[in-house]
C-alpha cells in the first residue's frame, strides 16, 4: 500500500469525525446563563476588592482604644487573606475566560465546561472554608490585644474562642453554599438541562 492509498483510507475513515456542532438557537440558550455567570463573577471580584480596601482603611482609622499592636496584627491578617483570595480568584478567572471562549461550539466542549463549573463549586466552598484559620487568628488578636474592663478568665477565653469559631465555621459554610447557588447554581442547572436536551 503506497502513501496515496493510506491518505485515502484515512480520509474515508469516519471514526474520527468531529462532534456535531450545536445549533444557533441552542447556542443562544447556552450563552445567556454563561453571560449572567460572567457578570456575577465580575461583580464579585470588584466587591471583594472594595471590601479589602475598606478593611485596610478601617483598621488604620484613628481609634484611641486600639493599640498599634492590634492594628498591625489585623493588617498582617488582612494581607494574608488577600493572598488566599488572590489564589482562588486566579482559578475563577481561568473559568471566566473559558466561559467567554468562542470555541464552545460542540457538545463535548460544553460538557467539559460543565465539568469545570462543578469543579469550581468545590473551589468555591473551599474558598469560604479557608477563612476559618483567619477567623481563629482574629478572635485571638481581639481577646489578647484589646483592653477589657476586667480580665477574662481561662473559661471565658476558651468559651468565646470555641463558640466564635464554631458559629463562624457554620455561617461561612452556609453563606458559601447559598451564595454559589444564588449566583451560579441556577445558571449551571440551565446548562445541565440544555446538555440533556442535546443528548436526546
Amino acid at each position: 500500500m503506497n502513501i496515496d492509498d493510506l491518505k485515502n483510507t484515512w480520509n474515508e475513515d469516519d471514526s474520527f469525525e468531529e462532534t456535531p456542532d450545536i445549533a444557533t438557537e441552542q447556542k443562544g440558550k447556552i450563552n445567556l446563563p454563561l453571560e449572567k455567570m460572567r457578570k456575577n463573577m465580575r461583580m464579585e471580584f470588584w466587591s471583594t476588592l472594595g471590601i479589602f480596601i475598606f478593611g485596610f482603611i478601617l483598621v488604620w482609622v484613628p481609634v484611641p482604644e486600639a493599640p498599634f499592636k492590634f492594628k498591625f496584627y489585623i493588617t498582617i491578617l488582612l494581607a494574608s487573606m488577600a493572598l488566599v483570595t488572590f489564589f482562588f480568584f486566579s482559578k475563577f478567572f481561568r473559568l471566566y475566560k473559558e466561559m467567554g471562549s468562542p470555541m464552545l461550539k460542540t457538545y463535548d466542549s460544553l460538557k467539559d465546561l460543565l465539568h469545570q463549573l462543578n469543579l469550581n463549586k468545590q473551589y468555591y466552598v473551599s474558598f469560604y472554608l479557608s477563612f476559618v484559620p483567619f477567623l481563629v487568628c482574629e478572635m485571638i488578636i481581639v481577646i489578647e490585644c484589646l483592653p477589657h474592663r476586667k480580665p477574662l478568665s481561662d473559661l471565658q477565653i476558651a468559651t468565646t474562642l470555641i463558640g466564635s469559631v464554631s458559629i463562624g465555621l457554620f455561617m461561612l459554610y452556609l453563606v458559601g453554599n447559598w451564595w454559589f447557588k444564588y449566583f451560579y447554581g441556577k445558571h449551571i442547572s440551565k446548562i445541565e438541562n440544555l446538555l440533556k436536551e442535546l443528548k436526546q
